[in-house]
């Protein structure tokens, strides 16, 4: 059976089952069982390696114990068993000194068993052993398979939005920024990890030769998710990519901590990171940003936070909406620090359609260091590919599209950069005078302007989808502020 067919077979043993859902439950339900297998066979590996290797996890609460059996406990007593010892020990885990069941309690502290039938809860399982052991490698190269199957089957359910980021487009920042060995790594909003696992891939390609090469880079890895489900796949995505513990993948809201408590031991070398979009912090939160900077819009307070968290010639890299090139007051201010305080060298303009279905918004790609002021900014427009109108669900942007900009470049200090007909450089000067909107338009207009029916329609639709965001936006800010 195929992969796609394997978790299809899953889902709908699932949707039988009265108190699973819709598709996000499902789909919380299939990765906390997934995480559980993952984190079994793993455990298996280091007994091997290690001779005095002590689970975190009780003996009976193990998978092998209660799961890897197809004809063990099921119906009302695996029910009973998932509902009233598995989740609550594992939720209640102590973690003194033992980081290993500190990422086993983080995992499960806000998972759920939504399934009310121990018998289509026991098919599950047993087809998810059938299915796939993690042991094997070619299995464990099919996780990334998994993990992309899920994340389709998120966005299909309309929950991903918010933390998913097109796989090229985390390679390609990933490959600009080039994380090496030995410098720590954030994404400050981690979701499922995609810039983390691209992270781990790239610094292993390039500097890892020893066990203790591994471990240094183990220790370099650092990332936060807000909500549960992406901290689960995130945590579980860590595992599958050869980070034994993960204890760096924290749930946590990184806005929620006042940045003066930030000090020089949270500096980092490298944030890579595609904040929410759109979406508005909870009432209180701006509070523990100066007063200069306070909003509610969270892409622009996690613009602040990395400005605070870089090192002196740390390297920054974000996905940014235009709202924020364009927007004026707080917005202003902010930028205005951004340029001063960091070397915005490049902003990577993409076209409609990355982020669909999600958002009709437009994005960009900012590349910055920080520890010198920005004296010019360099643009790059990013083309369709031949034939392609727009990008959709069957059809994403593909890493290969970003050859171009790979080329043009110019290596690690950019340089031979060239104006073309889609790059184009704009001095500092001109962005202050423009009260700092950065939303340049490409000067040698490459694309040119189109009468076809098809793009013109697909380009009203994302227009009113990006209007009625503000609108929802705007109505949740009045509702707010009559409620206060």
């Amino acid at each position: 059976m195929s992969l796609s067919a394997t978790i299809k077979s899953l889902q709908d043993t699932m949707r039988k089952d009265v108190g699973v859902d819709g598709d996000a439950q499902r789909i919380a339900q299939l990765v906390w069982m997934l995480f559980l297998k993952i984190y079994d066979d793993r455990e298996r590996e280091s007994e091997l390696l290690e001779d005095d290797y002590r689970s975190p996890i009780p003996e009976k609460l193990r998978w092998r114990n209660w799961a890897a059996n197809a004809e063990g406990i099921t119906g009302d007593t695996l029910l009973a068993f998932v509902n009233n010892e598995l989740f609550p020990t594992l939720k209640e885990l102590t973690v003194e000194n033992n980081r290993r069941a500190f990422v086993v309690r983080e995992v499960f502290k806000d998972a759920y068993n939504y399934m009310k039938s121990g018998q289509l809860l026991r098919q599950v399982v047993n087809q998810l052993n059938a299915a796939i052991n993690f042991n094997s490698a070619k299995d464990r190269h099919l996780f990334g398979e998994i993990y992309e199957q899920l994340l389709r089957d998120l966005q299909n359910a309309g929950n991903a939005g918010e933390y998913y980021t097109p796989r090229a487009v985390t390679q390609f920042i990933v490959q600009m920024v080039d994380p090496r060995l030995g410098e720590k790594v954030l994404d400050p909003a981690c979701g499922t990890g995609g810039f983390l696992t691209g992270t781990i891939d790239h610094i292993r390609s390039r500097d890892v030769q020893t066990p203790a090469d591994e471990a240094h880079l183990e220790a370099g890895i650092f990332g936060v998710e807000k909500k549960p489900l992406p901290h689960l796949l995130c945590t579980t995505n860590m595992l599958v990519h050869g980070i034994d513990v993960p204890a760096q993948i924290r749930h946590d809201n990184t806005l929620a901590r006042p940045l003066r408590d930030y000090g020089p031991r949270d500096r980092v070398d490298v944030i890579l990171t595609n904040p929410p979009f759109g979406g508005m912090e909870e009432d209180g939160i701006e509070t523990n940003f100066p007063a200069t900077f306070r909003t509610k819009e969270t892409a622009d307070l996690f613009l602040v936070l990395i400005m605070h968290l870089l090192k002196d010639g740390g390297r920054g890299a974000l996905v940014l909406p235009d709202g924020t090139l364009f927007g004026t007051g707080v917005k202003s201010r902010i930028k205005e620090e951004l340029l001063k305080e960091c070397n915005l060298h490049t902003i990577v303009r993409l076209p409609k359609g990355v982020f669909a279905p999600y958002t009709g918004i437009n994005t960009n790609l900012l590349f910055f260091t920080k520890g010198e002021p920005t004296r010019e900014i360099w643009y790059y427009e990013h083309p369709y590919p031949p034939g392609v109108k727009s990008y959709n669900k069957t059809k994403p942007i593909r890493i290969e599209e970003f050859a171009a900009e790979r080329a043009w470049w110019g290596g690690e200090k950019r340089e031979g950069r060239v104006v073309n007909e889609r790059a184009w450089r704009v001095p500092v000067e001109e962005i202050r005078a423009a009260d700092y909107n950065l939303d340049r338009k490409n000067p040698h207009d490459a694309g040119g302007a189109t009468d076809d029916p098809e793009v013109l329609l697909k380009e009203y639709e994302q227009a009113v989808a990006a209007a009625a965001e503000i609108r929802g936006k705007l109505k949740a800010e009045l509702a707010a502020a009559l409620e206060g």
